[in-house]
């Protein structure tokens, strides 16, 4: 998944982005509210942890114009307040979760994937699509109750296209999902990252399908 990362302060900020990143997320840190709304405009996010004291406006104005947007990015709130009143106004106003520093980063991993799985309808930490099961906190996959062995990676790849399943997905969005604003892989290398996909999976009921000129497609085997 791709997340973003606002905090000013940078030690924190490279801290939070090192955790998730050993998670296996795409990750992009803003240090200012004008980076932020940047990326905002042009990347679509799968979560964002906002800091809510920046040096050029507040965290407020940034969920704020988020949500006048009609955007639906999973957002947790990370502050010092920590009276009930702030609490109240920060979900009123659109954040999804928040957490008072000094964060714990055990418990801010934890948050992250609960935020991740419920916008992608799941109510556990493992995805099940035919023979395959993700388990997102492990990061392990299994076919048939086997572990199969994955790259952090080709990992995540198979996440994106297990929460996307019925779309055909281009390769410049599976990028997108998994790579952070300063990486700038070859288009090809999702088509290695792919073709090692296939070849882990292949005792699975399970194909990635490709879609001549517009990407790839998860689906069932027949029959």
């Amino acid at each position: 998944m791709r997340i973003l990362v606002v905090e000013d302060d940078r030690i924190l900020g490279e801290a939070i982005s090192q955790r998730i990143s050993r998670m296996g997320h795409g990750l992009d840190l803003a240090q200012t509210g004008s980076q932020a709304n940047q990326m905002l405009s042009l990347q679509e996010y799968d979560l964002m942890l906002l800091d809510l004291n920046l040096p050029d406006m507040t965290g407020d104005q940034i969920l704020q114009t988020l949500r006048k947007k009609q955007s639906n990015t999973p957002v947790i709130v990370l502050t010092a307040r920590n009276e009930i009143k702030d609490r109240i106004a920060l979900l009123d106003l659109g954040a999804d979760d928040y957490m008072t520093k000094p964060v714990d980063f055990g418990e801010l991993e934890a948050r992250c994937r609960a935020l991740l799985r419920r916008s992608q309808g799941q109510a556990q930490n493992t995805i099940e699509y035919g023979n395959v099961c993700l388990d997102l906190q492990a990061c392990s996959v299994t076919v048939d109750g086997r572990i199969v062995d994955l790259k952090q990676r080709e990992f995540r790849l198979l996440e994106v296209f297990i929460s996307h399943t019925g779309r055909v997905l281009s390769k410049e969005a599976l990028i997108e999902h998994i790579y952070n604003f300063n990486e700038h892989p070859n288009a090809s290398v999702i088509e290695i990252y792919v073709a090692r996909l296939r070849k882990s999976l292949q005792d699975s009921d399970i194909n990635i399908r490709t879609i001549r000129g517009l990407g790839y497609l998860l689906e069932k085997h027949h029959g």
